[in-house]
């Protein structure tokens, strides 16, 4: 049992499982192991001591005493001082026990006072069990010292001491009157013995049968009779009488009886029973004062009644050794009662103290382990023992400290890549800003809530409008108060149709200065594809677009008066030879005036074709856009062209996920004739051509390719495929390419050209959804 000696606090007394102050923290953190120091304590050693005693006591009032013994006793045997010893050596330990059992309870009492971590809950526990069982204990005391009380006084009355005086007195004169009978029939025989002189040896047949009928009459055992030489003469035996209890010695009791000249008795034990004998002398009749013999009678007395009788006057005598005794052992019952009371008590009070210990001190302990741990200390470890619910939370909080020391460990070397990662953002950032305050295109971004937050010097160069007046305003306010139309259009365009990016150019008036911008804005998205706002990157484009317009210009001049001079030629020479023939009325004129008037007239229809193409290029109507679905047009165009070409195999794939989109119907089937009619001449009229769409759902677009298995395109004609009048084909004006690209960016798209593989080449173009 463990001792119930709390630690002790302030006052000399804490919490049992508390920790002492004196301990130093680090040896607060050593296991419960090492911290024991086996010792015998006081509990220990009373308990050992009282229940000794009182193992002592019952042993040696029921065992001990009655050994060797007939065991008929109702009643235990002992001495009395040896008892009293026993009984006082039991106060003793009730005493100390109640000692040390008030002493802890004193101490739990100053713990509560003093407000020790655990000591009210183990308070109210230790109360709860000695309540839950001093009110029974006690009745049951109460109950069991009245039923003592009674019991002893029961023993103790007068009518069984009545009882037990009358059994002894019956017994000790059924004892006397075997004694008796032996004795006066054996003076009656030893009368008529003398009476009739039967010992004379004439008389031996008489005296045989006298012997046997007196000892019918007399119903004694045996009789037998002597001569004063000690010779038998006579025996008369009971035949029911065991022969080893009648062979007993007699010559002693004869001799002592013709020594004394008097009558003796002896009372001798057999294993049978017991064999009493009264020897008479005979006096001689012929000579005075002589003996003639002795004559004995001897009467048996069974073992059961032998036994009766001895156990009789046993248990007198024990009663009234034990009569003396009768206050020595009420206050024995009694304390024993109260012993096992206090036993009940205590083993209630401890179990309490048990209880209490197993919660408070895991629970003292991680009050102090949260201590360290708020403090910091994350290496703490609780050792306390427990296997409930408490050594769940126990193994809890230990996997959390190891967890939470895991977690700063990393965190802390999260922490160091944290600062070096914001030493390397910091250092992006610089350069970043840097770059977005030297490049030469204006930039301007928006966050998702409309507001400015990025302008940088090169924006306020080409607006002329400082970095003030935008950064932290809203987009829609700036965009009007500035008359930035073509801005407040492409955010509005980005706002509505979510679009991921969007390309405009126009003109702007900045400072009563029209100026050309070309926009480029874009969506902002992070690796999760959340959206963070637009950034606007602009150029000024004036001079770009007269340098390009003059080159452009020039460019178209050169071909132009290339392509007048090729048909000026041939009309030149036939004007030349016709005049010619005429002034030398030559005999051929008509067939050459009729050859070259055709020359001339088939060059001039050349020059008005291509007059009219430049003209159909200049004036491209704007698209009126509808939305529609755009597999329509491609089937259309498809369907014609299975139809006029049968060496030309149409591979057709459309995306059935592309929703309707806004174009122009008429325009758009002039770009699919055009990229046809190109690749068809590219393979000769005869071949596979490949016509597909795919719906770009990131960027919200609608993909188109058209691919065919000709020769390709060459790598130096790449950057002129869409230069107009540039061209490959002999009958070619160098437009269809361009018209294809003029529409496509009147449609917001974008178009690329390259090579198929393994062969061919690839026109792929792009509108938004």
């Amino acid at each position: 049992m463990p001792e119930l000696n709390p630690p002790k606090s302030a006052l000399g007394m804490v919490a049992p499982g508390s920790a002492d102050p004196a301990v130093p923290p680090n040896r607060r953190d050593a296991p419960e192991a090492e911290r024991k120091t086996p010792h015998l304590r006081p509990v220990w050693v009373v308990l050992i001591l009282l229940v000794s005693c009182l193992a002592l006591t019952v042993y040696y009032s029921q065992v001990v005493m009655p050994a060797g013994e007939e065991t008929d006793s109702f009643l235990p045997t002992t001495s009395y001082a040896f008892v009293l010893l026993l009984l006082n050596l039991d106060l003793i330990g009730f005493v100390v026990l109640t000692l040390l059992l008030s002493r802890n309870l004193i101490k739990a009492y100053f713990e509560r006072r003093h407000r020790l971590v655990g000591s009210g809950f183990r308070t109210k526990l230790i109360a709860a069990f000695i309540g839950f069982s001093l009110i029974p204990t006690v009745l049951l005391a109460l109950v069991a010292s009245g039923l003592v009380n009674k019991a002893v006084d029961v023993w103790f009355n007068e009518q069984i001491e009545k009882v037990m005086k009358d059994s002894y007195e019956v017994a000790r004169m059924q004892h006397a009157g075997h004694i008796a009978l032996a004795v006066n029939s054996a003076r009656a025989i030893g009368q008529e013995l003398f009476r009739e002189d039967l010992l004379v040896p004439e008389q031996r047949d008489l005296l045989a049968a006298a012997m046997a009928r007196k000892r019918t009459e007399y119903g004694v055992a045996g009789i037998e009779v002597f001569s004063a030489k000690m010779e038998t003469l006579t025996k008369a035996l009971d035949p029911e009488v065991p022969a080893g209890v009648l062979d007993l010695p007699i010559s002693q009791l004869v001799l002592q009886v013709i020594n004394g000249k008097q009558e003796f008795t002896s009372v001798q034990e057999a294993q049978m029973g017991r064999l009493v004998r009264a020897g008479i002398p005979v006096a001689s009749s012929s000579r005075r004062g002589e003996l003639e013999g002795v004559v004995v009678v001897e009467a048996y007395v069974p073992e059961s009644l032998l036994t009766k009788m001895e156990g009789i006057g046993r248990q007198y005598a024990e009663y009234k050794q034990i009569k003396a005794m009768k206050n020595p052992i009420k206050a024995g019952a009694y304390l024993f009662v109260a012993v096992i009371t206090v036993l009940i008590v205590f083993s209630a009070t401890w179990f309490g103290f048990y209880v209490a210990r197993s919660i408070t001190v895991p629970i003292q302990r991680l009050a102090e382990a949260t201590e360290a741990v708020a403090q910091g200390d994350l290496s703490v470890k609780i050792e306390a023992k427990a296997t409930d619910e408490i050594g769940t939370l126990i193994d809890s909080f230990n996997r959390m400290t190891e967890d939470l020391q895991g977690s700063k460990s990393k965190l802390e070397q999260a922490n160091i890549s944290l600062r070096q990662t914001n030493v390397e953002l910091d250092r992006r950032r610089a350069y970043i800003e840097t770059v977005v305050d030297t490049i030469a295109a204006g930039l301007m971004s928006i966050d998702r809530n409309g507001i400015i937050t990025t302008y940088n010097p090169s924006a306020e160069r080409i607006l002329g409008l400082s970095a003030d007046r935008f950064r932290g305003r809203s987009a829609n306010e700036a965009f009007k108060e500035f008359g930035l139309d073509l801005f407040q259009t492409a955010y509005d365009r980005m706002l509505a149709d979510d679009r991921d990016d969007v390309a405009l150019d126009g003109q702007l008036d900045v400072q009563g200065k029209l100026v050309t911008i070309g926009l480029n804005a874009s969506r902002m998205r992070d690796e999760a594809n959340k959206d963070f706002g637009f950034v606007l990157v602009f150029e000024d484009l004036t001079e770009l677009i007269k340098a390009q317009k003059t080159a452009a210009w020039q460019e178209v001049a050169r071909r132009v008066a290339h392509e007048i001079k090729n048909p000026l030629t041939p009309i030149q020479l036939s004007a030349q030879r016709l005049r010619k023939k005429f002034l030398e009325k030559a005999p051929d004129f008509d067939r050459v005036f009729d050859d070259a008037t055709n020359v001339i007239i088939n060059e001039v229809t050349s020059l008005k074709h291509m007059v009219d193409e430049f003209s159909k290029f200049a004036r491209l109507p704007a698209p009126q856009m509808v939305r529609q679905s755009l597999h329509d047009v491609i089937q259309e165009v498809v369907t014609l062209y299975r139809s006029a070409h049968k060496d030309i195999e149409l591979l057709v794939e459309l995306d059935e996920d592309l929703p309707p989109i806004n174009y122009d119907r008429e325009q758009l089937r002039r770009v699919l004739v055009n990229l046809f009619d190109n690749a068809i001449q590219a393979m000769n009229q005869k071949g596979r051509l490949w016509v597909s769409t795919k719906y770009d759902t990131k960027r919200k677009r609608a993909v188109v390719t058209v691919a065919d298995e000709g020769p390709g395109i060459a790598p130096e004609d790449q950057e002129r495929l869409f230069v107009p009048y540039f061209t490959r084909k002999k009958s070619g004006t160098g437009l269809g390419l361009a018209i294809v690209r003029r529409i496509i960016t009147d449609h917001e798209g974008q178009i690329q050209a390259g090579n198929n593989q393994p062969r061919g080449a690839v026109f792929t173009f792009d509108l938004p959804v």
